[in-house]
């Protein structure tokens, strides 16, 4: 029997591929920001103004950037908090953790060990040059998402590469749930990690209250988690005009590189655990063999019924995956990395490590049939915090680095001045900058 999701098997030899290809990239780029002048991005627009008190006060429909949180988290997260409910309480906190079940404590003090341990590694701070000094960024806001899955490990993905990086103060925000509060293990979690500042908001009011800074939440110098279009387009709203951010992150994505050897069932599976995310996730295999590539199909369609999110998770295979059979190998890499997802695995057995070597564009990459996105969610070190839409042709995963900055060192005595000064008298004149050359022949005098 024909089903909806039998058309997410495609072949690169039909007429219409290319059309069904970019579509697939319109639906990227599409899932991770909002149009500009949309109704949602004007929205965004307008819940921004509203939390930075910004604009004509008499059109505004709040008074206080608080008032607007409490609106707008009433609005989109059917919760009616009050004033004082805003922030989490260290009482709170502690609390929370108390309550957290013990091998599931043991199990997060074990992938926050894997992770700091890897990011120290890859810390550039510790590099010592006299033209450049690494500073870290004093105070960083954390979104954590907590709606239709909330992800504490999005918690150690970005608040221990800060730590890391020697960052002082983080404020973690997240949205509340059904019952007026954030996940349990999220609070927990934050008390694990001596995080203390914590408000019971998401979404782009969320990220508006960090950038502005002008109510109850103090203001941030960057902003980093993964989020869902609301999230991401109000991240690229205030980006560099209030705050820097890590990237485009979300929602989740994945790509499978399939060879003619690779386990049905397992590339199934791993379709199925990025597109349970949400309606906007994405799940590509892109295979040489055709029939690898249907008895993936097949076997979507029977794990499929076994899941408890399975309505949501067969909306975002239909609405945007696909399984691509290609000609050749080549053509599986070349398609690999212009896509340029945020996950990308390979599961080609023994030419896994070759394939991932030839692979130019993607926020992580995956190698061997033992290694599902899992492993990098939740246990091997690197951030999960990844770039989406496309994005990672030119963005990266987060790290400890994002969380310093350098400063350039110049330090020249009168001789070496004395050395330079005709060249850079030279190239002042050039510039048609006589303060510039002035500044320079002043000191020889």
């Amino acid at each position: 029997m024909q089903t909806e999701l039998d058309n997410i098997l495609i072949y690169s030899s039909e007429p219409e591929f290319h059309q069904r290809l970019n579509d697939l990239y319109k639906k990227q780029l599409e899932a991770s920001l909002f149009k500009i002048e949309s109704d949602e991005w004007k929205q965004v627009l307008k819940i921004l103004r509203e939390v930075a008190e910004e604009g004509d006060e008499s059109k505004r429909q709040y008074k206080t950037s608080d008032e607007a949180l409490i609106g707008f988290t009433e609005s989109y997260d059917k919760v009616k908090l009050t004033f004082d409910r805003l922030a989490v309480t260290p009482k709170e906190l502690e609390k929370a953790h108390q309550q957290i079940d013990e091998k599931l404590l043991e199990s997060l003090r074990k992938a926050t060990s894997n992770v700091r341990r890897y990011q120290e590694e890859i810390f550039l701070g510790n590099k010592k040059h006299t033209g450049i000094r690494y500073t870290p960024i004093e105070r960083i806001g954390i979104c954590v998402p907590g709606a239709l899955a909330p992800l504490p490990s999005t918690v150690i993905m970005t608040a221990v590469p800060a730590q890391v990086a020697g960052v002082k103060e983080l404020v973690v925000v997240s949205p509340p749930r059904y019952n007026g509060d954030i996940h349990p293990v999220i609070l927990g979690l934050c008390h694990e990690l001596g995080i203390n500042e914590v408000y019971r908001v998401g979404g782009a009011q969320a990220v508006a209250a960090l950038a502005a800074g002008k109510g109850s939440v103090p203001k941030v110098d960057k902003i980093v988690g993964p989020g869902n279009k609301w999230v991401t387009t109000a991240k690229k709203m205030v980006a560099y005009r209030y705050v820097s951010i890590d990237s485009v992150a979300g929602p989740s994505e994945v790509l499978i590189i399939a060879g003619d050897k690779a386990d049905p069932k397992w590339a199934a599976i791993d379709m199925l655990s990025q597109a349970e995310h949400g309606t906007d996730s994405t799940a590509i295999v892109i295979t040489w063999s055709k029939e690898t590539g249907q008895k993936i199909l097949s076997e979507l369609k029977k794990q499929l019924e076994k899941l408890p999110r399975a309505d949501i998770t067969n909306e975002s295979l239909v609405g945007g995956s696909a399984i691509i059979v290609v000609g050749n190998e080549s053509e599986a890499i070349d398609l690999a990395n212009k896509l340029a997802l945020e996950h990308l695995q390979i599961q080609c057995g023994d030419k896994s490590r070759e394939i991932a070597d030839r692979i130019t564009n993607a926020g992580a990459i995956f190698i061997g049939d033992y290694t599902p996105v899992a492993v990098g969610d939740y246990w091997a070190g690197p951030s999960h915090t990844l770039p989406t839409g496309r994005t990672a042709r030119f963005s990266s995963a987060l790290t400890c680095n994002d969380f310093i900055k350098s400063i350039s060192i110049i330090e020249y005595d009168k001789n070496k001045l004395l050395e330079s000064a005709d060249d850079i008298i030279r190239l002042a004149e050039a510039e048609g900058l006589d303060a510039h050359a002035k500044s320079v022949e002043i000191r020889l005098k």
